[in-house]
């Protein structure tokens, strides 16, 4: 599809990274996108994605920039001390997320006020690489229900499929580009969460919030895929970490 213009003004960064990256996904992988329709129009919203692969955040990235919409990503703090990386996330005005300390809110205040300016939000709810050995989405961090109920933006699911053709799980060396490995987004409607409102304080609350969304990104990816997905969700919680190499 044709690049759709950017609906709202971002960094001049922004348009360098667009620039310099969109000719490179467009000459390495082929794409097969769907559910656009379902991405909101004049307000901010969150957009929230799985996670099994690290390019698979420029993926999305990709779907939603040519969709019209730039995403501000929730980054890992320490991301944020990297150099020249973390200058350049600053730049972009990406979003740090503190975790395990005092400074843990300031994500939730910094994401609720580019929603509340009409930017779109873009959350990996499961925090990491999924550990699913299958590579379904795995059981998920309450944050972005929490973001959802207490700023009542619309939740878009976001399923996606093929990033790991191009660098696979936990793998350091990219794949077989040669191939132009297909890269599958779907977009789904927003969840309804509105009977979770009134309950935007309350953890249960976050927790319900965060499964739905789950469920529905799940849903998304078995349509792509084709294939049933697991009774319940892989809990990271109830297995030793793997270590990340």
């Amino acid at each position: 599809m044709r690049r759709q213009p950017l609906r709202q003004a971002v960094p001049w960064s922004y348009h360098a990274v667009i620039a310099t990256l969109r000719p490179v996904l467009m000459g390495v992988t082929r794409r097969d996108w769907s559910g656009g329709e379902n991405l909101p129009q004049g307000e901010g919203f969150i957009v929230a994605g799985n996670h099994y692969s690290e390019v698979d955040p420029v993926m999305l990235a990709h779907f939603l920039v040519d969709h019209g919409y730039a995403p501000f990503f929730l980054a890992k703090s320490s991301l944020f001390e990297v150099p020249l990386l973390g200058g350049a996330l600053r730049h972009l005005e990406q979003v740090p997320v503190y975790r395990a300390s005092s400074r843990a809110g300031d994500a939730l205040e910094a994401a609720r006020a580019a929603l509340a300016a009409g930017r779109c939000i873009a959350i990996m709810p499961e925090g990491t690489l999924t550990r699913d050995p299958d590579l379904w989405p795995m059981r998920a961090k309450s944050g972005v229900g929490r973001l959802a109920l207490t700023s009542r933006a619309p939740v878009v699911p976001v399923a996606q499929w093929g990033a790991q053709e191009v660098l696979g799980h936990y793998a350091r060396r990219p794949g077989n580009l040669l191939k132009r490995p297909v890269q599958h987004v779907s977009a789904g409607p927003p969840v309804d969460l509105s009977d979770l409102y009134d309950r935007a304080e309350e953890p249960r609350a976050h927790a319900e919030a965060t499964r739905r969304v789950m469920t529905a990104i799940t849903r998304q990816l078995a349509q792509i895929r084709g294939e049933e997905p697991p009774d319940r969700p892989f809990d990271a919680a109830s297995r030793p970490e793997e270590p990340e190499v």
